[in-house]
């Protein structure tokens, strides 16, 4: 079972923020970074969910101010990290954008350009204070979010899942799968099954030098 966060490991960098019209008028909460400032690894997200403001705990960092705290995406890369055996202490989680993008039907869309660029030094700011041993993006657009912040461009996104990418300002950056998409690429990307996928991921980490403990 993953650990919720402790509401004293919010790292909220503003009172409020109104950089974006939109995600001001849309979001419940900023849903900023959550973790200890000593980190191993710092995992970004693209953007908070819309959440559920139902759930008797996991309601998403639209609703708990914490990032990575949703009953399915939160849980799911908590569990994949402890389940390496990282404590939370040794992890931060956080988003490349803090406020949920309400899409149509109170789904989400995808950031804008503009959004993210406003959202940019927040999540540079985490990375200088925290500086982990190595970044993991979750998914395609957390990666292509996090490498733009150094104008980095990302050419195609499976091929560097558990591929380590080096860019400029940044430590390691290690991507991996989004949670959402995890059981239907898992198979194709050749793993057995949700274990053998976490292995690997373990197996990558170590391979730069990184691990729990």
């Amino acid at each position: 079972m993953a650990t919720f966060p402790d509401p004293d490991d919010r790292r909220p960098m503003a009172p409020d923020c109104r950089r974006c019209a939109d995600l001001a008028a849309a979001r419940e909460r900023i849903s900023w970074g959550v973790g200890s400032l000593e980190a191993t690894l710092v995992v970004v997200g693209e953007a908070p969910g819309a959440g559920d403001p139902g759930a008797d705990r996991w309601r998403g960092g639209n609703h708990t101010g914490m990032a990575f705290t949703a009953s399915h995406s939160g849980r799911r890369v908590r569990n994949l990290f402890e389940g390496l055996g990282y404590e939370p202490g040794e992890l931060y989680f956080t988003n490349a954008v803090k406020c949920f993008p309400a899409g149509e039907e109170g789904s989400n869309r995808e950031p804008t350009p503009a959004e993210r660029a406003n959202c940019r030094p927040y999540l540079l700011a985490e990375l200088e204070t925290v500086a982990p041993d190595c970044v993991v993006p979750t998914g395609r657009h957390a990666t292509e979010s996090l490498l733009s912040a150094v104008d980095r461009r990302l050419d195609g996104f499976l091929e560097t899942v558990l591929d380590p990418v080096e860019a400029d300002g940044l430590p390691p950056v290690l991507p991996v799968l989004h949670p959402s998409y995890q059981d239907v690429w898992i198979s194709r990307l050749g793993f057995a099954d949700g274990a053998a996928y976490r292995d690997a991921v373990g197996d990558a980490l170590a391979d730069l030098g990184v691990g729990p403990g």
